[in-house]
């Protein structure tokens, strides 16, 4: 029986993750700030499921949060830092107050709660964290720059982790779905910045109007999805990135492409800018 400890895990992905590791007879710590929720969704009866109320901004409540998880199963195997928070609107557009407050939970967020989470994976010598990015931790566009940028700060906190922990025995994952039908435009979990500039109505704007229009349009089943990642916690080597869906797939293997070429168009000034040989 693995342990499992998730946050965010009142909906989305969050929740079909812990419905799927109830079922297979696994632990669950189920964190969220409304455990109403969770109560909603999966009930107050299974054994192995114990909920704690989380915010992740706080790092109080996180330490909390994870010693509660140690004292009820006595160890964590698997994190799942699903908690997070959509925001649309052009870079110009965005107010320091929301560009912050996006930060707040989605990197900050997480660290509070790898940080609290790491010394009992150092003393286990074992463990896995699975780390929700998204295809916009990997490639950013006009309106998402806020949200995408919070992305590319999981991805390189992830990928260092990996660096520091793999030798201790703990695997990391970053998880970068494309469009997934869950409840991620919703307006509790989406946020529009709150000025609107007419120039960006083309680009930023159109965003905006695609946000609107594809919720609960998209292709990615989250049911799928979510059995994908529970299934990473039984592979030997997890994979550093798990790619989720045939858009972000597409849109990953663009972008590599387009990085390839340019870096073969200007080698000759990439390797230029050394040092001559001294003689």
């Amino acid at each position: 029986m693995r342990v499992w400890f998730i946050t965010g895990a009142s909906r989305g992905f969050g929740f079909h993750i812990a419905r799927l590791a109830l079922e297979q007879g696994d632990a669950v710590v189920a964190t969220a700030r409304d455990l109403s929720l969770i109560e909603k969704g999966l009930g107050t009866d299974a054994e192995n499921l114990h909920m704690v109320e989380l915010d992740v901004t706080s790092e109080a409540e996180s330490n909390s949060a994870v010693a509660q998880a140690v004292a009820k199963f006595g160890r964590i195997d698997v994190l799942v830092n699903n908690a997070g928070r959509g925001f649309a609107g052009a870079i110009e557009e965005s107010s320091d107050d929301e560009v912050r407050a996006t930060f707040e939970v989605n990197v900050f967020g997480l660290l509070n709660v790898t940080r609290a989470a790491l010394p009992v994976f150092r003393s286990q010598r074992s463990g896995l964290i699975i780390n929700i990015s998204s295809i916009g931790g990997f490639i950013a566009g006009a309106g998402g720059g806020i949200y995408c940028a919070t992305k590319f700060a999981v991805e390189g906190i992830s990928e260092s982790l990996q660096a520091e922990l793999t030798p201790l025995g703990v695997d990391v994952t970053l998880v970068e779905p494309g469009g997934f039908r869950t409840d991620f435009f919703d307006p509790s979990s989406m946020v529009f910045a709150s000025t609107v500039i007419d120039d960006y109505t083309g680009t930023s704007g159109a965003f905006r109007k695609r946000v609107l229009l594809g919720n609960h349009q998209q292709v990615g089943d989250p049911l799928k999805a979510a059995a994908a990642i529970v299934s990473l916690a039984t592979l030997p080597r997890p994979p550093l990135r798990l790619v989720l869906g045939t858009t972000a797939a597409e849109r990953m293997e663009k972008k590599l492409g387009d990085v390839a070429a340019d870096l073969a168009a200007w080698r000759h000034v990439t390797l230029s800018t050394e040092f001559d040989e001294l003689t």
